[in-house]
């Protein structure tokens, strides 16, 4: 969906006057699942791009207040919720502004007190009470499930490239990813820990936003991202921060793995490179294990 400044402007004008003089402005990335855009200094809107992500909106209404009480770390605590406009049908957002930037960004990035801090931050999430949490499941898009929701389109994807990936590699590191599950009490997970998710200041993490796809269940999926954006150094230190047993490391992988693996079967992704590299690291990692 395209949503215009002034479309936003219109929705703020109707329903949260008292914010109406403030500017909007687009921010300059944006993601898939919302639009942000900047209302004066300290606010941002955020507005779900197609009806599969409007449950997102309730759930971080609830969810973010309460983790906020609990982490270090600072997360985009909403401050208002409007409703469907006339331009606009779906129940969007106001939070406060966090200024910071993306790692990729960050020209005095410390990747090694990153890969720290940010293990740090799941293992402070999974402590926070569950509560009413929401069980991991379809508005999820099933993180915090079991790898194994997305077996098949694994399979087909092995079976699709079967020239271009080390296919007996591929399945070894799937067939144990799938041999355990999470044997406790469920906890929170972010769901979708990504460089584009994180804000940096002076190099060291400061945010983390885009709380769309958490939920309570398996923690397993939040550590795709160690063969995403990290070293084998790097990788290492993050492992020990974020204090999570080898099983559930095996799961992450398996997240991993599917994300890469349904990427490359379409090569016009503009994710395509950056999951290939995924793919090597994942695989000359798992044989290094």
């Amino acid at each position: 969906m395209e949503i215009s400044s002034e479309t936003v402007r219109q929705l703020i004008r109707e329903q949260l006057p008292q914010w109406a003089e403030l500017e909007v402005t687009p921010v300059l990335e944006q993601g898939n699942d919302n639009r942000t855009f900047r209302l004066g200094e300290e606010l941002a809107v955020r507005l779900p791009s197609a009806e599969r992500y409007v449950a997102c909106v309730t759930k971080e209404d609830l969810c973010l207040p309460v983790m906020a009480r609990y982490l270090s770390t600072d997360v985009p605590v909403p401050v208002a919720t409007g409703t469907p406009g006339a331009e606009y049908p779906y129940p969007w957002s106001v939070r406060r502004w966090i200024t910071g930037t993306t790692p990729d960004r960050d020209s005095d990035l410390d990747r090694i007190a990153l890969a720290k801090d940010l293990g740090v931050f799941l293992r402070e999430l999974r402590a926070v009470p569950t509560g009413e949490g929401p069980a991991a499941g379809a508005h999820s898009f099933y993180r915090g499930t079991h790898p194994s929701v997305y077996g098949d389109q694994v399979q087909q994807a092995l079976g699709q490239l079967a020239k271009q990936v080390d296919v007996k590699a591929c399945q070894a590191i799937w067939n144990e990813a799938v041999r355990t599950a999470w044997p406790t009490d469920p906890v929170w997970f972010h769901g979708d820990v990504a460089p584009g998710n994180l804000l940096t200041d002076r190099g060291r993490l400061i945010a983390v936003i885009d709380f769309g796809t958490c939920g309570v269940g398996d923690p397993a999926c939040d550590l795709v991202i160690a063969w995403t954006a990290f070293t084998e150094a790097e990788r290492c230190i993050f492992r020990d921060a974020a204090a999570l047993p080898d099983d559930a490391w095996a799961r992450g992988r398996g997240w991993a793995l599917w994300k890469a693996l349904v990427t490359l079967c379409y090569p016009a992704s503009n994710l395509y490179s950056h999951q290939a590299r995924a793919l090597e690291e994942l695989v000359a990692d798992y044989r290094d294990a």
